[in-house]
C-alpha cells in the first residue's frame, strides 16, 4: 500500500479525500475511504457498508440521501475495461461506516474518536450565547482566511484585493466597497460587522475555495491569478445559490451587527470563552486537549 495513503490523523486523512460536487455539496468515495480505514478487500468493506446502511434505516434516514451507487471503469488487464461498484457517501454515511467498522483497526478507532469529537464540539457550540457563537465563528473565519490567502498565494495570486472581491461578488453580488456602502458600515471590515448567519456563509465560501484551489495544485494544474479569482467567484456563487434554494436571506440583506471588538469587550469581563475539545490522537495514541479562547 502507498504509505502516502496511510492517515497521519483521522482529521487530516478524512478531510483530504473529501470532494465537492457541482452543486457545492461535499462527499466521499467509498473506495478511497476503504484505503484510509485500512481495509484491503472490497468484499469485507462492503459488509461494513451494508451494516452502515441498516443503521441509516434505524435512524429513520433515507439511504439514497447518504449512500449513492456509482460505477467506475477500471483497466482489468490486456486493455480491457471493467465496471466496479463504488458509493458516493455523505459525511453521515462516513460516520455510520466508522461506527460499524472493526474497532480493533487503529484507523477505525481513530475515525470513531474523530466523529465523537465533532459531535461533542457541536454540543458545546449549542450551549453558547449568541455573542459567544458569533465571536467563535469570527475567529474561525479569520484562521481559515489566512489558510486561503496562503493557498491563493501558492496559486499565483498577487492582487489580493481583486481575489477577495471575486469571492464577495459571487456570494453577495457586490464588491467589498459596495457591501460596505449598502450596510452603511463605513470602512469597517465586512466580517467584523457580520452576524453569525452571515459569518457561517462566508466561512463555507472560504473553506470550499481553499479546498478547490488545493485540489488543483495537488493535481499539478497551473492555476494563476485569474483562474484562482474565478474559482473564488464560482464557489461564492454556489453558496449564494444554496442560500436562495433553501429560502434564506441573501447576505447583502442581512443587517450589520455591532462591531466584533465591542462584543469582545462586553464578554471580556465574564469568564473567558473556553471550549474544551478533544483533538485527534497523537503519535503515542494519547488524547490531546486544547482550549479555544
Amino acid at each position: 500500500m502507498d504509505k502516502n495513503l496511510i492517515p497521519i490523523s483521522p482529521n487530516k486523512s478524512f478531510e483530504d479525500i473529501k470532494k465537492i460536487d457541482e452543486d457545492g455539496v461535499e462527499y466521499w468515495e467509498a473506495r478511497e475511504l476503504m484505503i484510509i480505514l485500512k481495509y484491503s478487500e472490497w468484499r469485507n468493506f462492503g459488509k461494513v457498508i451494508e451494516k452502515a446502511k441498516s443503521a441509516c434505516i434505524l435512524s429513520e434516514q433515507a439511504i439514497p440521501d447518504h449512500f449513492v451507487d456509482i460505477n467506475k471503469m477500471i483497466q482489468a488487464g490486456k486493455g480491457a475495461n471493467k465496471s466496479i461498484l463504488d458509493y458516493k457517501l455523505s459525511r453521515y454515511a462516513c460516520y455510520l461506516i466508522a461506527q460499524n467498522g472493526d474497532s480493533t483497526k487503529e484507523p477505525i478507532a481513530m475515525a470513531q474518536t474523530y466523529f465523537a469529537t465533532q459531535t461533542r464540539k457541536q454540543e458545546l457550540f449549542e450551549t453558547l450565547t449568541d455573542d459567544e457563537k458569533r465571536l467563535l465563528t469570527r475567529g474561525e473565519v479569520t484562521n481559515y482566511n489566512k489558510k486561503l490567502f496562503k493557498t491563493a498565494q501558492d496559486s499565483g495570486v498577487r492582487n489580493f484585493g481583486k481575489f477577495n472581491d471575486a469571492g464577495y461578488l459571487g456570494l453577495y453580488g457586490l464588491t467589498n466597497q459596495q457591501i460596505q456602502q449598502k450596510k452603511q458600515i463605513g470602512k469597517d471590515k465586512i466580517l467584523d460587522r457580520a452576524g453569525a448567519t452571515e459569518l457561517a456563509a462566508n466561512l463555507f465560501r472560504i473553506t470550499q475555495t481553499d479546498e478547490q484551489l488545493k485540489s488543483k495544485l495537488h493535481q499539478g494544474e497551473k492555476v494563476g491569478e485569474n483562474r484562482a479569482s474565478r474559482t473564488h467567484f464560482v464557489v461564492g456563487g454556489k453558496v449564494r445559490k444554496a442560500i436562495k434554494d433553501i429560502g434564506g436571506t441573501m447576505p447583502e440583506e442581512l443587517s450589520a451587527q455591532e462591531h466584533i471588538d465591542e462584543v469582545k469587550k462586553r464578554i471580556g469581563g465574564r469568564k473567558s470563552l473556553k471550549i474544551e475539545t478533544l483533538t485527534d490522537k497523537d503519535s503515542q495514541g494519547k488524547i490531546n486537549r486544547k482550549t479555544i479562547k
